[in-house]
């Protein structure tokens, strides 16, 4: 996994990071930093909706945008808001090995089983559903689309700092993504 970066101690934070929220959340998820109170969210989290997933963060820190596979691209609004009302300066972008968000098409039948099954939907109807959506919510490869999405936000948020990041789900660690 050459492009995880492990973060295991303040040294091994890239500076750009340093002294922002996010070292803090490095601090806090990984190395144990002391909680501290925040009255408002300092950073805005972008992480998969996967309920295998938790990160150990204080009340108030930030504000966390959960859907699959991280994609924010239809939740700009949410993220624009964050920025220009709660004034947030930096975004973090999580994602994780084995995220379902990845191939769905291999998923197309189960996906359509369950709605009707689970759901009562018609068959054709959780057809149309699955294959109108897919091509909104595919993601592709977890490190490439985390990456990916980090640029494009830099591009539409420019004073904004933004860093991609991976979730281990063996270890529960968050890495820093090489770029």
């Amino acid at each position: 996994m050459e492009y995880l970066i492990p973060v295991t101690s303040r040294d091994s934070i890239p500076g750009e990071y340093l002294g922002t929220p996010i070292e803090s959340l490095l601090g806090y998820h990984n190395l144990g930093y002391p909680l501290k109170t925040y009255k408002h969210a300092e950073l805005l989290i972008g992480m998969c909706m996967d309920y295998r997933k938790h990160l150990h963060i204080p009340d108030n820190f930030a504000y966390v945008l959960r859907t699959g596979g991280g994609n924010l691209r239809y939740s700009e609004f949410k993220l624009s808001y964050a920025i220009a009302i709660g004034g947030v300066k930096a975004i973090v972008l999580i994602g994780h090995d084995n995220c379902g968000m990845v191939n769905l098409m291999s998923k197309k039948e189960k996906f359509i089983k369950g709605l009707v099954e689970n759901a009562g939907w018609e068959q054709s109807r959780a057809e149309e559903h699955f294959m109108h959506f897919v091509p909104m919510f595919e993601i592709g490869n977890e490190v490439d689309f985390v990456i990916s999405e980090a640029k494009r936000l830099r591009l539409k948020y420019p004073k904004i700092l933004v860093a991609p990041m991976f979730y281990g789900m063996a270890d529960k660690q968050l890495y820093l993504l090489k770029e």
